[in-house]
C-alpha cells in the first residue's frame, strides 16, 4: 500500500497516511483535506550488466543455444562451442570464397 501525505486547512496540520488507493480517493473529498505531492521519490536502478546477475546455469543454457546457431550474435557473446580447428577451418573456407569472388 501506497504512503500519502495530507494537509488539513483549517488547523495547519500536515501527516502521512498508509491507505489503499480508494481508501485515499475517499478521503481526500472532505472539503478541508489537501493530497500533497511525495517528498521523496524513489528511484531503483540497477548496477552492472544482466550477465552478471546471472547464475551458471542459466550462462550455460545460453552456451548451449549458441553452440546450436554458430552464426548468430549469442554465438559471439557466449561463444559457439566449436574447437580451434574448427574455427580455423571457417576462416580458411571463408578466404577462399573471398579470393573467388
Amino acid at each position: 500500500m501506497p504512503t500519502y501525505r495530507f494537509k488539513n486547512h483549517k488547523t495547519g496540520e500536515v501527516w502521512e497516511e498508509l491507505m489503499m488507493i480508494a481508501e485515499m480517493e475517499e478521503f481526500r473529498k472532505q472539503e478541508h483535506i489537501e493530497l500533497l505531492p511525495p517528498t521523496q521519490m524513489n528511484i531503483v536502478s540497477s548496477v552492472g550488466t544482466i550477465d552478471s546477475k546471472t547464475d551458471s546455469g542459466w550462462k550455460d543454457n545460453l552456451q548451449r543455444i549458441a553452440a546450436a546457431h554458430p552464426d548468430s550474435p549469442l554465438a559471439e557473446r557466449y561463444g559457439s562451442g566449436e574447437t580451434n580447428a574448427r574455427k580455423k577451418a571457417k576462416e580458411i573456407v571463408k578466404k577462399h570464397r573471398a579470393r573467388k569472388l
